[in-house]
């Protein structure tokens, strides 16, 4: 690949980043699917690729894209995204947004599974007795919480800042695209972020990370994920029993008991109703569970 072709993923990750404000793994990702495609036309048309050329690309060729990296063992949902990718790399790069119409494979969307209440008790309970350090462990405790008690996203929860202190009714969270919602604060979260901030053994200045690692640095989402893997296991739960998980239970309880789905979207921090809307579906899921397994003629 020439040097002016690499200059095209270049410039459009520090397009995604700057300008759209897309998160440092969608930009990564995106950007390595637009050095694949490069590559593939270099290939595929025997020559090189500037944007003059992918101004000409059509169906076949995305076709034959696609074709290539579901050979290297690509499913129907990350054939989605690439091509997702793809299509923005290739409206970024010919300036108006056009791309070669082409239909996406089929992807059949697996609704949330929601934890139960005592489940994720349990779970946090699990992942704090785990730790031998009594700060690691009220680490552990308070981010779990966030996740169910507020609805955060991992990566929302470990990018909290010493800012939120002292902590009141409710913090301010910066979430997808750099959007900032403000989420209430039970008082049991509250409680478990203070405990967390007595024990932790470095200070926390305003600009600081709130949630460290046991060597001071920033807690690594990889390793809240590794904790929880290790506690489902010795609780017999299912392997849907993520971190991101505790975020889905959050919106299904909230639903299940009354809450509005407008409300429920800027709790969240989703951009569209649609994304939101999910959960409506979730909750009736989980009653006709019950139903059939309660129901004698079920």
């Amino acid at each position: 690949m020439t040097s002016g072709e690499l200059a095209l993923p270049t410039l459009w990750s520090i397009h995604l980043a700057r300008d759209r404000r897309r998160s440092e793994h969608t930009v990564r990702a995106y950007r390595a699917t637009a050095e694949r495609l490069l590559l593939f036309l270099a290939r595929h048309w025997g020559g090189p690729v500037d944007r003059a050329a992918l101004a000409r690309i059509d169906a076949a060729d995305l076709r034959a894209y696609l074709a290539f990296r579901r050979a290297a063992g690509l499913q129907n949902a990350s054939a989605a995204r690439e091509l997702s990718a793809v299509r923005g790399f290739l409206g970024w790069a010919a300036g108006d947004g056009a791309t070669p119409r082409l239909r996406g494979p089929r992807v059949k969307k697996g609704l949330p599974r929601p934890i139960a209440p005592a489940e994720v008790v349990a779970l946090a309970e699990q992942v704090a007795e785990d730790s031998d350090e009594p700060w690691v462990a009220a680490r552990d405790w308070a981010v779990l919480l966030l996740l169910y008690g507020a609805g955060l996203r991992i990566g929302e929860a470990l990018t909290l800042t010493g800012a939120i202190l002292p902590l009141g009714e409710t913090i301010a969270v910066t979430g997808k695209r750099a959007k900032t919602r403000v989420v209430p604060l039970l008082p049991a979260i509250r409680d478990a972020i203070e405990r967390y901030v007595a024990l932790m053994p470095w200070p926390i200045a305003r600009e600081a990370i709130l949630f460290r690692g046991v060597k001071g640095g920033a807690l690594s989402a990889d390793v809240v994920r590794a904790r929880v893997r290790a506690a489902r296991t010795r609780l017999g739960l299912s392997d849907r029993t993520t971190p991101h998980a505790l975020r889905h239970s959050f919106a299904t309880h909230l639903l299940g008991r009354g809450a509005d789905l407008r409300a429920l979207q800027e709790l969240l921090g989703h951009a569209s109703l649609s994304s939101t809307q999910i959960y409506t579906a979730v909750d009736a899921a989980h009653l006709l569970d019950v139903y059939r397994n309660a129901h004698p003629r079920a």
